[in-house]
């Protein structure tokens, strides 16, 4: 098990730009403290007294040695400090507890039941793009840990009145380039293409030959809004080669992913203060990669390659060969993560899990909000325990939140000039 990136660094540093992201205008969701619908969320507000006092009492109600006075003092404390200067500053348990109810809030992740062993790294105090690149190279460095993948998350500076925090405008911190050829076909991830031509055009050289998992480099933008680029090491990207338990050629279609989800384009949201750099990570499920991420056909689409070497009628979609070229699949990359000793959930198992939270939040006297769409897997659906049951309507209002990508117009993509 070898940890590679694609992509090459010049000697001279990470190249910069005089591109300035642009507010663009788009229909945010709407919320408490949050804009009303059709107006453009045009960056740093004040915070919203309200939602910083129903975090406080959350906090000190789910805290059991954080009541009494301290309460009162700390609320005394909070309204002085909005009034004076519009936000406050969260210590660092509230960020802590904040950050770990935001994940427990998720109602698309399945993985909820370990809400509570979210690490957190507070980085607060960073807002330039040199300093968030090596933090975030670091976070995937603690959050790998040789195949043993912790629940990680790293904060940046918050969005304050006076000026916007640092933006990560990658979708997540390890993605591969979608390389567009002269005949239209992709090279890579189709998903990102557009990304990579703009990081290109922004100063990334394309690594030669072009590869179908080349990692892309990061682009941060700090408080004043121009983006730099910054190439990860390759002993911050652990990948894992893929092979199948039965089947010997499979090891010749070549193919690998990496150890580490860090999705790194969902602001977090704690009492009224916007994250909008929160990186965050869990581990991988298994049919995130064998069932979508190289499976769907505007992504690596390689269910009629694998199909095609398994011999399979492909002649009609009656035959169900994307059913089974979709299991092997699948299996090649639960069989290749367990063979290399890097943490992978199987969606039985999680889904098991899953209505153990469930259980547990009932039995906490509060709601579990999950998205069936997403909680329920795209391989086996029916035969997982969590197909069989409704569950409570996610709230677009729910708070401590990992907002969805597209609710902050300062992480569009900037342009290039």
């Amino acid at each position: 098990m070898t940890a590679a990136v694609g992509g090459q660094r010049s000697s001279d540093g990470p190249p910069e730009t005089d591109a300035v992201l642009v507010p663009q205008q788009h229909c945010p969701m709407t919320g408490r403290g949050r804009p009303d619908a059709g107006t453009p969320d045009t960056g740093p507000r004040p915070v919203d007294p309200d939602e910083a006092l129903e975090f406080l009492e959350q906090f000190h109600t789910e805290q059991p040695d954080a009541a009494g006075e301290r309460y009162e003092r700390r609320r005394e404390a909070v309204l002085e400090e909005i009034a004076s200067t519009g936000t406050y500053r969260h210590t660092s348990r509230e960020l802590a507890f904040g950050a770990q109810v935001a994940w427990r809030n998720s109602a698309r992740c399945i993985g909820r039941l370990y809400w509570k062993t979210l690490h957190v790294r507070d980085r607060r105090h960073l807002t330039a793009p040199s300093d968030v690149a090596a933090e975030c190279i670091e976070h995937l460095r603690e959050a790998t840990r040789g195949g043993r993948i912790r629940s990680t998350i790293t904060v940046f500076a918050p969005d304050v009145p006076e000026r916007p925090g640092p933006r990560i405008h990658n979708e997540q911190l390890i993605r591969y380039a979608g390389h567009r050829l002269p005949d239209g076909i992709v090279r890579g991830d189709p998903r990102l293409a557009d990304f990579t031509d703009l990081v290109e055009r922004l100063g990334w050289r394309r690594p030669e030959p072009r590869g179908r998992f080349d990692v892309l480099p990061l682009l941060v933008s700090g408080p004043d809004g121009r983006p730099q680029l910054f190439d990860l090491p390759e002993d911050a990207v652990l990948e894992v080669p893929l092979t199948h338990p039965d089947l010997a050629w499979f090891a010749d279609l070549r193919l690998r992913w990496h150890a580490v989800p860090a999705i790194s384009n969902m602001p977090l949201v704690v009492g009224g203060v916007r994250y909008p750099a929160a990186p965050f990570n869990g581990w991988y499920l298994n049919t995130e990669i064998g069932a979508r991420n190289l499976a769907d056909d505007d992504r690596y689409d390689l269910l009629p390659a694998v199909a095609r070497r398994m011999g399979l009628d492909t002649s009609s979609v009656r035959t169900l060969w994307r059913d089974r070229a979709l299991v092997e699949l699948t299996r090649a990359v639960q069989h290749s993560f367990d063979a290399a000793g890097v943490t992978m959930a199987d969606h039985h198992t999680e889904s098991e899990r899953f209505l153990t939270h469930v259980e547990k939040e009932e039995k906490a006297g509060r709601s579990c909000p999950a998205d069936w769409t997403w909680i329920v897997p795209p391989l086996s659906g029916g035969q997982t325990k969590v197909f069989h049951r409704y569950y409570d309507d996610p709230r677009p209002d729910e708070r401590p939140a990992f907002l969805p990508p597209g609710a902050d117009p300062l992480l569009d993509p900037p342009t290039a000039g």
